[in-house]
C-alpha cells in the first residue's frame, strides 16, 4: 500500500493529477471532507459538481470528516480532496477561530490520529492538500492560524509518506527524495 501526498495552490491541477494517479482503479473511494454543495454558494456548487462530473461513475463518494477512521476502514484505493477543508470544517466544529492556543492542541491530537492511520493504510491513499505557504500573509488572526495549522498538518503527512507531489501551474514536481525538515 503506498500513501501520496499532492501539495498546490488553487487551480493549480492538484485534483486532477491525484485522481490520474488512481485512474488504473476501477473502485475508487472519493473522500469528500468539504461542505456539501448546497444552493446558497453557487460558485461552491458548480466546483463540486466539477469534480463530481470527471470521476469514473465506478468511484463512490463519502462524506465524512472522519478521515482517520475512512482509512482505517478503507476496502478500496481512497481519495481525500481535500485536508484544508477538512482542516476548516474541523476548526470551524471546535469553533477554534476565536481561541487559537486551544485550537492548535485539538488540531494537533486530529492530525496525530490521522498520522498514525496514514501510517498504516490498509489501501492506496492519495490526500490532496493546499499549499498556502508560499503566498500572500494573511491579514487576519484566522488567516494565520489556519496557514500555520496546514502548514503542520502538511510537513506531518509529508514526512511519512511514500510519495509526495507539488503541483504547480499544471506541473508536477517528485519531491518524494528530498530531505525531510526536522525528523
Amino acid at each position: 500500500m503506498t500513501t501520496t501526498l499532492v501539495l498546490g495552490g488553487v487551480r493549480s491541477g492538484k485534483s486532477r493529477y491525484a485522481e490520474q494517479l488512481l485512474r488504473d482503479h476501477d473502485e475508487v473511494t472519493y473522500v469528500a471532507p468539504g461542505y456539501p454543495a448546497e444552493g446558497s454558494d453557487a460558485e461552491w456548487a458548480a466546483r463540486v459538481q466539477q469534480h463530481q462530473a470527471r470521476r469514473p461513475q465506478s468511484w463512490k463518494t463519502l462524506e465524512t470528516l472522519d478521515l482517520a477512521g475512512a482509512i482505517r476502514e478503507a476496502t478500496t484505493p481512497l481519495l481525500i480532496d481535500c485536508l484544508g477543508l477538512w482542516l476548516t470544517r474541523f476548526i470551524d466544529g471546535i469553533d477554534g477561530w476565536q481561541n487559537p492556543r486551544e485550537c492548535s492542541i485539538a488540531v494537533a491530537w486530529a492530525v496525530r490520529d490521522l498520522k498514525d492511520a496514514w501510517r498504516t493504510a490498509p489501501t492506496d491513499v492519495v490526500a490532496v492538500t493546499n499549499e498556502v505557504g508560499l503566498g500572500v500573509v494573511p491579514s487576519t488572526p484566522a488567516g494565520g492560524l489556519f496557514r500555520d495549522e496546514l502548514g503542520r498538518l502538511n510537513a506531518t503527512l509529508s514526512a511519512v509518506s511514500d510519495h509526495v507531489a507539488l503541483v504547480v501551474a499544471g506541473r508536477v514536481l517528485d519531491l518524494s527524495d528530498a530531505p525531510v525538515v526536522g525528523e
